[in-house]
């Protein structure tokens, strides 16, 4: 710390952003992930981890996790922190006679693919196994304002799916021919082309993928910390890059069951509610970028997990923010009770804004906010301060009993129950 400021109240070092620049920008569409956990997360984490950790990888699926104790007793308390690799992407779905490739936009709002830079990932077929990249093309739907339907113009109707294609500028004779000569085919991934970078405002950084290779910096930057302090005696720290989150958190769930973790903390983006334009009448709650890492309650979260994230936090005056979760998490929260697994969970995550398009936004103080929250949480559970650590037989017995509530209700003593 310098200057009494705590680090989620400092600019983030140009070596850190870098690093995060590095995580977020690696190639790792859904399903191809290790261009994230194989190429960058990996040889990073092998620069800090003692001799005796180990790094996972699977069959599966390119996710990994970092393991503070590979020979651990099956017994040893176990904390998996999960962020995931993987990237929405667009897909090839057909390729016109005129040159057009026809796309699937997946989980993006068409109308804000276009004109942006992409890059498309295609399968060598003249030697299966290897891959090439085309760069320079731009998603496209009208062509130009004087093509568009009068509604399309005047804003009545807007962009559908139906209306994306890839725009490669091939000219000439044949141009399907063309495409279909680069081995161009149905499936083939097409990412954003645009690595984050310092935004206007202090703190802030915009650019593409921060959902979610911040978790995934995140999970990294705990190991990191757990190393340098060795911090750890008794919790095995379990840091997972998952796989297929985007399309129903199909890798996390494989990591839960392979390791069935005593606690499960999945590490992603949040919305910035405060800032987002036309939902007032929603009544969100009013989380917003820069006031902390936000803490989900509801859906399948752990109470008494909450209460011990929250309680250190404000031990370590770490700014948190919380909000609800019906049903789902809709993040790795999920991953056990997915996989049939007992594990106290919950989600942690940082406000973004423009979710899932080019120009996503954060702040880097609610990112290290998250960082030292869980890390200080791992510590906390571990039993390093004043003897507080805890056990899953705490964990089994801890839940909050409500019928054991302190009644708050204003009325007369005659008038309550005995």
């Amino acid at each position: 710390m310098t200057d009494s400021k705590k680090i989620w109240q400092q600019e983030m070092s140009d070596q850190r952003f870098d690093l995060m620049r590095r995580i977020l920008d690696a190639p790792s569409p859904i399903g191809l992930e290790s261009a994230m956990t194989q190429g960058v997360l990996a040889p990073y984490m092998k620069s800090f981890m003692p001799e005796d950790w180990a790094i996972h990888s699977f069959k599966g699926n390119a996710g990994i996790v970092l393991d503070t104790m590979p020979q651990a007793d099956p017994d040893t308390f176990s904390v998996m922190v999960i962020g995931h690799a993987d990237k929405i992407r667009m897909q090839v779905r057909s390729i016109g006679d005129d040159g057009k490739i026809w796309v699937n936009t997946d989980s993006m709002l068409p109308t804000t693919l276009i004109g942006h830079k992409v890059k498309l990932f295609s399968e060598d077929p003249d030697a299966l196994g290897n891959w090439r990249v085309i760069e320079g093309g731009t998603i496209e739907a009208i062509g130009a304002i004087h093509f568009a339907d009068p509604k399309l113009r005047s804003g009545d109707n807007g962009i559908k799916d139906k209306m994306m294609y890839l725009e490669l500028h091939i000219h000439g004779e044949n141009k399907k021919g063309q495409i279909e000569a680069l081995g161009i085919r149905a499936g083939d991934p097409i990412i954003y082309d645009r690595p984050i970078e310092r935004g206007f405002s202090p703190f802030t950084f915009s650019g593409a993928y921060l959902d979610n290779g911040l978790g995934c910096f995140v999970t990294a930057e705990i190991g990191r910390m757990i190393a340098e302090n060795s911090a750890l005696k008794n919790v095995r720290y379990l840091g997972a890059m998952a796989s297929h989150e985007e399309i129903g958190r199909f890798g996390s769930r494989v990591l839960a069951e392979h390791f069935r973790p005593d606690v499960t903390i999945a590490v992603d983006v949040a919305h910035d509610f405060a800032a987002a334009p036309g939902i007032g009448d929603r009544r969100y709650e009013p989380v917003t970028m820069g006031a902390g890492f936000t803490l989900t309650h509801g859906a399948v979260t752990s109470a008494t997990l909450n209460s011990i994230i929250t309680s250190v936090s404000n031990e370590h005056e770490i700014p948190v923010q919380h909000e609800l979760a019906g049903r789902d998490t809709g993040t790795d929260a999920m991953a056990a009770v997915l996989a049939s697994i007992d594990s106290a969970c919950t989600s942690i995550g940082f406000p973004i804004r423009n979710m899932h398009t080019i120009s996503e936004s954060g702040h880097t103080g609610d990112v290290e906010a998250a960082i030292h929250a869980i890390y200080q949480t791992l510590v906390h559970i571990d039993g390093m301060n004043a003897g507080k650590g805890i056990s899953a037989d705490d964990l089994r017995t801890g839940h909050p009993r409500l019928d054991q509530s302190t009644d708050l209700t204003h009325r007369p003593a005659a008038d309550k129950d005995d």
